[in-house]
């Protein structure tokens, strides 16, 4: 069993940083997931999938893989940048748009 210890990025509906400070570590699936036929629900027999565990540091989630035994990769994080600008950017006269409402 394979595992991925990695920093979750942000979500498209997230402005915050609030899940995104601890390291996870999810274990990879075997097997194809396979669709019931009557619900369309998707299933599999790998239960290990459903598991995430969060650490604080990077070296807590490794140390806790090789405590354990469990073959791991790790993802580093992509750093965000941040694009500040002020409320009065959308008025602007040199604008590549015009404003529209």
């Amino acid at each position: 069993m394979r595992a991925r210890i990695f920093k979750p990025a942000r979500t498209a509906m997230q402005s915050g940083n609030r899940r995104t400070r601890l390291w996870r570590l999810e274990f990879e699936g075997l097997g194809p997931l396979e669709v019931d036929p009557l619900m369309g629900w998707t299933s599999s027999a790998d239960t290990k999938r459903q598991i995430r565990l969060e650490f604080a540091t990077k070296e807590e989630a490794i140390a806790y893989a090789e405590r354990h035994g469990i073959e791991f990769r790790v993802e580093e994080p992509k750093s965000a940048q941040e694009k500040r600008i002020a409320y009065s950017d959308n008025f602007r006269s040199d604008r590549a748009a015009p404003w529209t409402h």
